[in-house]
């Protein structure tokens, strides 16, 4: 394109590249015009050659089969009122042809237009047509330059006696020829018109869709473009009217777990077969409509706008929401506390006003059994945790959620096989699984007759399995699938976030690391859910 710009400016055409478009297609349709017109010029010359020297071959061969001719040959010598000549005057005058010529065995001519030339030995070699063999040509003779058709003569008995040349004036041809060039050119001209009036529709369709910019300067706005493109830290991905990926910016590679290279490597291939099914690839595709959507790639929650373009394809932007999801989760959790803390703030006073009042009273044995007893309820919540759970930061997490948990009047409580020792590969990704599974069961239960949340951990080998069972009112099997799908959810969103994302992550990060979340049924009737992890242990 930059090649093109400078030839134009150097040779003095005009910048635009409607214009340029338009001098180019004009320029090709004359060269083609002009090399279909030689294309046709110059078989058509060989062709009307061709057509002369058969039509003389057809008038000698005419001659030679009247059986008279050989006899008269025969029977009368060379003079200008022979039988020969005379039969010979007569097809030259019938036929047009410019001369008919009989000769005998020795080459001597029996007949001739002019009558001077009888009895002389013929211009051209005759060894060829007296052996026997019909010769077409085109040669100088005495008359000029003709086309020749040469044949035999065969007497009765079936000897050759002579031979009959035929000439057709080849100035006749040449005339042809030139009397086809002014219809070739009007058609010619016709076809150079027509290749003048595409090119400038062309050209005007060109304008419209460039803006009437210069080669430059699309040049320019493409290499801003991919400039803008891969700097922008939000990810972008095009798509063509079939469903076809067009580009793919940096960001949106990394944010979709793309190859580095993926802008090179996925242009042109379907979306479904890049991304493969799932959220994702709906929400790219316009399958799924709305406004900011959410979707789970990968580790990743992303937000996804699409927006159509005139040729039927769409432009898609993404956004990295995992980090405000991770933060919306944590004030989620705070919350919780905050909430915990202010009704242990209440309780709290309330014991130390007891003891208070037992001190005051005197009941120093009662005081002490009493502190005694409160310090043990809660050493024992953490001791059993840790007893089971070695690993600090989800044994954090669970003492965290049985406060949130007796606060709420859900007792939770470990399982009797319980048993987690220390060395998780990624002990972040299972709290988060934990804490998901632990607030959707506190949820489900808070509602039910004998509330009841049971968290079991336990480890196979290197293989981490996690099962948190409740009491609420379960889920029904036709929709167990459906609950791990993102925007799935019973309860209405918080002010800082959307619902419907902690199933959907908590069964991207276990297939993550090879494993699997499924829900099922408890024996009462409450929801389980199970999470398995394998290699999840050092």
């Amino acid at each position: 394109m930059r090649f093109l710009h400078m030839s134009a400016r150097r040779l003095g055409l005009p910048r635009r590249a409607v214009s340029q478009i338009l001098l180019t297609q004009l320029a090709i349709a004359a060269g083609v015009v002009v090399l279909a017109t030689g294309l046709f010029l110059a078989p058509l010359g060989a062709q009307l050659d061709d057509q002369a020297m058969r039509r003389a071959l057809a008038i000698a061969q005419s001659a030679a089969a009247d059986p008279s001719l050989a006899a008269d040959l025969l029977d009368s010598g060379p003079s200008a009122d022979s039988p020969v000549q005379v039969a010979a005057e007569r097809i030259r005058r019938a036929t047009g042809a410019e001369y008919v010529v009989v000769m005998d065995l020795d080459g001597i001519r029996r007949s001739h237009p002019g009558a001077d030339r009888i009895g002389l030995h013929v211009s051209t070699d005759p060894s060829d047509v007296l052996a026997g063999r019909e010769v077409m040509e085109i040669d100088e003779g005495t008359l000029g330059r003709s086309a020749r058709g040469k044949v035999p003569l065969i007497a009765a008995d079936g000897e050759i006696v002579g031979a009959v040349s035929v000439g057709i004036a080849y100035d006749s041809v040449h005339d042809r020829l030139l009397s086809a060039i002014p219809g070739l050119l009007a058609y010619a001209g016709g076809a150079l018109a027509a290749g003048a009036l595409a090119a400038y529709l062309l050209s005007r369709r060109i304008q419209r869709q460039t803006r009437d910019l210069a080669f430059s300067d699309i040049a320019g706005l493409l290499a801003e473009r991919e400039a803008m493109l891969h700097s922008i830290r939000e990810g972008v991905i095009a798509l063509d009217g079939d469903g076809r990926v067009r580009l793919v910016n940096d960001e949106a590679a990394r944010l979709l777990g793309l190859a580095p290279d993926a802008a090179a490597t996925v242009a042109g291939r379907p979306l479904d077969d890049v991304l493969g099914a799932g959220r994702t690839t709906d929400v790219l595709a316009g399958r799924v409509t709305g406004r900011d959507l959410l979707t789970v790639q990968g580790p990743r929650v992303l937000v996804a706008n699409r927006m159509p373009t005139e040729d039927g394809g769409a432009v898609a932007t993404l956004r990295d929401r995992t980090e405000l999801e991770h933060l919306g989760r944590e004030l989620d959790s705070t919350k919780g506390l905050i909430d915990a803390l202010r009704a242990q703030d209440h309780e709290h006073a309330n014991r130390l006003h007891t003891l208070l009042g037992l001190l005051e009273l005197g009941l120093h044995e009662e005081a002490m059994e009493f502190v005694t007893e409160v310090v043990g309820v809660q050493r024992s919540t953490a001791e059993q945790v840790t007893e089971k759970v070695h690993d600090p930061l989800l044994a954090a997490l669970l003492v965290g959620k049985a406060t949130v948990a007796a606060e709420r009047g859900v007792p939770l409580r470990l399982a009797d096989a319980t048993f987690l020792p220390d060395g998780l590969v990624d002990p972040g990704g299972l709290v988060t699984i934990t804490g998901n599974l632990v607030d959707n069961a506190l949820d489900a239960a808070a509602g039910s007759a004998a509330p009841l949340v049971e968290v079991e951990l336990h480890a196979e080998g290197r293989t981490a399995i996690l099962r948190v069972r409740d009491s609420g009112p379960g889920i029904p099997a036709a929709r167990r699938e459906e609950i791990f799908t993102e925007g799935w959810s019973t309860k209405q969103p918080k002010a800082h976030r959307e619902r419907g994302l902690g199933l959907a992550l908590v069964r991207r990060l276990a297939e993550r690391q090879g494993g699997t979340a499924r829900a099922g049924e408890t024996a009462d009737g409450g929801a389980e859910f199970s999470v398995v992890l394998p290699e999840a242990l050092r």
